[in-house]
């Protein structure tokens, strides 16, 4: 949705907030020579049901969420939300809480395709700019040995990650190939994000 969008200047200063802690979403915005703030949103993911929506909606409401509980501590900066989940035949597969049920998920999600979706919102409360998309990105596995899993464990690579892995990290050892944007594996679909704010008038450095 798209509610009285101004476009905004590029001065080669500050372009926007990201409103998120993730040191992945930092390096990819950061590669592509955006210049911004970093101010992590304090919403309570746990407080959202996903119960009665898809899992793209789901991602589509946390990122404004997020975005909003940011924007209206600095409502004349532009800022940028997002939530990635993984989804296997529907069900969202989220953080593992412990080594154990990082295991759990691996056999889980690595037994057949399953979909990474991330839900970007942009807000600006002073200029009336809201804007929330998904992106979708299809990961096809591969087939694990149980030696392979119990790497995957022992290393700790799953920590703090959906879906207990990091495509980044992992790379052709466990994915055969993906459908869709590789950066949205990563957690932001950094196509999606250039697309939005080159529509606003924000270009990226690179």
């Amino acid at each position: 949705m798209l509610v009285g969008v101004t476009i905004m200047e590029d001065t080669g200063k500050t372009q926007f907030i990201l409103g998120s802690a993730s040191p992945r979403r930092r390096h990819l915005l950061g590669k592509a020579g955006y210049c911004f703030d970093v101010v992590p949103s304090e919403v309570d993911e746990s407080a959202f049901d996903a119960a009665g929506v898809t899992s793209e909606e789901h991602t589509r409401i946390l990122a404004l969420a997020k975005a909003k509980d940011v924007a209206v501590r600095f409502p004349n900066a532009l800022v940028m939300g997002a939530d990635t989940v993984v989804d296997l035949d529907g069900e969202i597969i989220g953080k593992p809480d412990g080594a154990e049920h990082a295991e759990v998920i691996t056999r889980k999600l690595f037994s057949r395709p399953h979909k990474v979706i991330t839900g970007l919102a942009l807000v600006c409360v002073e200029t009336g700019i809201e804007i929330v998309e998904a992106d979708t990105t299809v990961v096809y596995p591969r087939q694990l040995t149980e030696e392979q899993i119990a790497e995957h464990i022992r290393k700790g690579d799953w920590q703090g990650k959906a879906g207990a892995y990091g495509i980044q990290e992992t790379g052709d050892e466990f994915v055969d190939h993906i459908d869709g944007s590789f950066t949205n594996v990563m957690g932001l679909p950094m196509e999606l994000v250039e697309r939005l704010l080159g529509e606003l008038g924000l270009r990226s450095g690179a």
